[in-house]
């Protein structure tokens, strides 16, 4: 018991990041649960998250939680989604700069609600993962030329393609014309689902060509798209494929074969 109650205690420190936010959840919690008069407003927003927090760190809702969920163990920080937070969090702190009596006293009460926020958290613009926009849809345009040059045009039927995993995020929040073998299920490592597909064109340092042949003609797929930088054993155009364009470093291949059965 020991050991699980570790695991959501370790669970729980990875949903908080640098903790600040959990001390203000429950530093709010606690204070509705004392000061609040509405009952509805004091469950809801204080004792509900409270026990919550509790009832997550007891190794018997895990062992229930995983009995009942496939996976299961990857998930129960999901049950933390039940907490409302921030409502909490804001509500807590508009409460306590209202309930002093003067304004002078309300204006630094603000001013240090605010100054607590920032400390506690971080500039999500610094954040290496977060880049200027480069059009309208905000995702990198070299995604977009490659799915311009592969769609198919209005009237016709949907292309499927098999690109790199790091395009994979983006190709359907573009268009829902293009289709492909894998998706977000395999780019999500822990997940350890199979595809065919995946198997032969991101596992090895070295694709093999005609087994990436195989896959993508056995899921359909009338184009291959690849990195120049992609290590592979065979040129795929000496296997019959159609070297449609290269575009920001990629190379567009299509499949005569299957475009001819799928067009």
């Amino acid at each position: 018991m020991y050991g699980i109650f570790m695991e959501c205690w370790v669970a729980l420190k990875l949903y908080g990041g640098n903790g600040a936010l959990l001390i203000m959840l429950i530093a709010s919690a606690i204070y509705l649960v004392a000061t609040e008069k509405s009952i509805k407003k004091k469950i809801v927003l204080g004792i509900i998250p409270l026990l919550i927090l509790v009832g997550f760190l007891l190794p018997v809702t895990k062992i229930a939680y995983v009995a009942a969920f496939d996976e299961g163990s990857d998930t129960y920080y999901r049950l933390l989604w039940l907490i409302p937070t921030y409502v909490t969090i804001a509500f807590a702190a508009c409460k306590l700069i209202f309930s002093l009596k003067k304004s002078i006293y309300q204006r630094i009460a603000f001013v240090a609600v605010l100054a607590v926020i920032a400390i506690s958290g971080s500039l999500v613009y610094a954040n290496n993962n977060v880049k200027v926009a480069e059009n309208l849809y905000h995702i990198p345009q070299h995604v977009i030329d490659i799915c311009d040059e592969i769609a198919p045009d209005e009237g016709e039927e949907r292309v499927r393609a098999a690109m790199p995993s790091e395009l994979v995020h983006f190709v359907r929040q573009y268009s829902t014309d293009i289709l492909l073998p894998f998706g977000r299920e395999m780019v999500v490592t822990q997940w350890d689902y199979y595809n065919p597909v995946y198997e032969v064109m991101e596992k090895p340092e070295i694709i093999e060509a005609k087994a990436l042949l195989e896959a993508t003609r056995e899921t359909k797929c009338s184009y291959i798209v690849l990195s120049e930088d992609r290590k592979i054993d065979a040129e795929l155009s000496d296997l019959g494929l159609e070297l449609v364009n290269t575009i920001h470093g990629y190379k567009i291949y299509r499949d005569p074969v299957v475009y001819s059965e799928v067009g």
